[in-house]
């Protein structure tokens, strides 16, 4: 059965263990809010792109349309400049001119529907691709505001969870403290029972003088007068 001492260092660790654990959840909290943000950054460069892409059709549309008012142009200009030549080479010549006008103007009006497809199917996507991005994005932030407010609740369990550690540290002696913090600060938990000869931390077989030590048999222990683990050195008691 653990000792006064071992019992008083018990509820002491075990306020530490949870004070310990709400810290590692709050470390835990901004490495989680920057996952998310990272998502959220992602979801937006995705729409940019969608949108970069349907702009990108739009204004080679532009180019293809202007291509086509240009070749519209010397069209009308090779039909004018024919009806006043007299000369049937020039004529011949306006006339050939007028025929690479016309195929031109074909070849780029089937671009021109080409890249109006293409730009139907870019609208299409980008508008699906924004309404589902959009969503994710809500959700992402949702997300991101109830781990702030989970920050804000572990903040204040944390103060609760410090001031029941100094509470439970009063009735610690001296040297027991002591002990037990500096244990605390590489090993944790500090304070472990005994089964099978066994230390409960590094699961080693203690010594017999450990042992013994921690049923409170064999010479008085120095200093805080608790056995420790010849092995990791913790606090060890015996327990029935």
């Amino acid at each position: 059965m653990p000792t006064p001492v071992i019992e008083t260092l018990l509820i002491l660790q075990d306020r530490d263990m949870h004070r310990l654990a709400i810290e590692a959840q709050l470390k835990a909290v901004p490495r989680e809010i920057a996952l998310v943000e990272e998502r959220i950054a992602t979801e937006k460069a995705a729409i940019e792109t969608a949108r970069g892409e349907l702009k990108d059709l739009e204004l080679k549309k532009k180019g293809v349309e202007g291509e086509i008012a240009t070749a519209e142009g010397n069209l009308g200009r090779y039909r004018t400049q024919q009806s006043l030549v007299r000369k049937n080479d020039e004529y011949q010549a306006l006339g050939h001119e007028i025929e690479e006008a016309e195929k031109s103007i074909g070849t780029l009006e089937e671009r021109d529907l080409e890249v109006m497809y293409a730009i139907d199917e870019a609208r299409k996507r980008f508008h699906d691709a924004e309404s589902v991005l959009k969503a994710n994005i809500s959700g992402h932030q949702a997300r991101i505001d109830t781990l702030r407010q989970r920050e804000t609740n572990l903040q204040a369990e944390l103060k609760e969870a410090q001031a029941a550690v100094a509470a439970s540290r009063t009735p610690v002696g001296e040297p027991a403290l002591r002990l037990y913090t500096r244990i605390a600060a590489r090993n944790m938990p500090a304070v472990v029972a005994i089964h099978d000869g066994k230390c409960g931390g590094c699961h080693l077989k203690v010594s017999s003088e450990v042992e013994s030590a921690s049923r409170g048999k064999g010479q008085p222990l120095p200093g805080a007068g608790l056995a420790t683990c010849d092995q990791c050195g913790r606090i060890v008691y015996w327990e029935a």
